[in-house]
């Protein structure tokens, strides 16, 4: 029988013996310390960017004329004019081409390089993807000035961008029509809540296609006056934005499509199903929040985008009204860095340094709307496996 006593050379274990020296106590209180200071460093940081910008921004709402904000000219904030539609239609122009551009080659290289390509090949295109993304900025903002302009956009011309215009407004609409269909296939018995939500979206869905219809019904009924500016279009910056989101939104969507268990693959396989069915059929379902929030990802970085947006869309301090893709423009950011670069000369003269932060407000605030909306859609349709 073995011996249970304790032996007399070893002393017990006691909490005082397992807690270990009183050095190493002091040394993990130190560190613990060290990245809580961190933590609210970088808490506190943040904290001070949103009061500086809301305290500037309120100087601009509280004291401003509104009348010269809505349905005047253009952007002319040394001239006293502030019309914000000009920045916003400039910036959603920009954004939804960007992600024309970035979003079906960035999925695609997502789902190549996740489902169809070798461990090898792998090994050597998705480094070669991520390099993309590490180009800077100002290079793509010459690239597309002087080349995606007048090699791309002015080859294809203005009566080519209507046919793909109108090629995206019957895509856009057949995708509702079907995404409808489905709805209204649906068991009966759905909870009331869901169906209003569901009567909402589709309501904002056709209002989308509207105001697409509307948007290229304007772009060709300019068709006959169409000249590229030289000096800086939307266009050419939003293909532009676009190359440099691909890697973003690749390398998300591609993370959320490998998470996705290989068992779901191996199943469908099982049952007879081809790779495409088991790819479009069950992976990409699986992998739906991912993919959206690498999509709502890349919609913030085309927002926020400010060199290539300034360089190629006009570089100008001031912009007139345009909802064409073919004429120089500001967006919100491109309009805050080309008013900024003057800074010390425009203090004292009326709003202008103060509608600077108005704008960045207003693109803080928008950038947060879709990080609220993509997160509570993405917990909503997250599969946890």
């Amino acid at each position: 029988m073995t011996d249970m006593t304790i032996r007399p050379d070893r002393a017990p274990l006691t909490v005082d013996v397992l807690a270990g020296p009183v050095s190493r106590l002091r040394k993990e209180t130190a560190i613990r310390w060290f990245f809580f200071s961190a933590a609210l460093v970088s808490i506190g940081i943040s904290i001070l960017i949103i009061w500086s910008l809301v305290n500037e921004a309120w100087t601009f709402i509280s004291q401003v004329d509104w009348s010269v904000t809505w349905g005047e000219t253009g952007w002319f904030p040394r001239r006293g004019l502030y019309d914000m539609p000009t920045l916003l239609v400039a910036s959603l122009i920009v954004t939804i081409v960007a992600m024309f551009v970035a979003g079906p080659l960035g999925l695609g290289s997502a789902i190549y390089l996740s489902e169809y390509a070798s461990r090898r090949t792998r090994s050597i295109l998705k480094p070669v993807l991520e390099v993309l993304a590490g180009v800077p900025s100002v290079v793509l903002g010459f690239f597309a000035l002087f080349f995606i302009s007048p090699q791309l956009i002015e080859r294809i011309g203005r009566n080519g961008w209507l046919v793909i215009g109108a090629l995206i407004v019957l895509t856009y609409v057949a995708l509702v029509a079907g995404w409808a269909r489905n709805l209204m296939k649906r068991e009966a018995g759905t909870p009331v809540s869901v169906q209003v939500q569901r009567i909402l979206m589709l309501t904002l869905l056709v209002a989308g296609a509207l105001v697409l219809v509307w948007w290229v019904n304007g772009v060709a009924e300019t068709a006959d006056t169409f000249a590229v500016k030289r000096s800086g279009q939307l266009a050419a910056a939003a293909v532009g934005v676009g190359i440099l989101t691909i890697p973003l939104v690749a390398s998300i969507a591609e993370d959320a499509l490998a998470s996705v268990p290989r068992e779901l693959r191996e199943a469908s396989a099982g049952l007879g199903a081809r790779k495409a069915t088991t790819t479009t059929q069950v992976v990409l379902p699986a992998a739906v929040s991912g993919i959206v929030a690498a999509f709502i990802i890349g919609i913030s970085r085309a927002l926020g985008e400010t060199m290539v947006v300034f360089m190629a869309g006009g570089a100008a301090d001031a912009s007139q009204f345009t909802s064409s893709p073919f004429d120089g423009g500001l967006t919100m950011t491109a309009g805050m860095a080309s008013l900024a670069t003057g800074t010390d000369s425009v203090v004292g003269e009326g709003l202008t340094f103060q509608s600077l932060y108005f704008v960045g407000m207003v693109l803080f605030l928008l950038t947060l709307f879709l990080n609220v909306v993509a997160g509570r859609f993405v917990n909503r349709v997250r599969e946890k496996y």
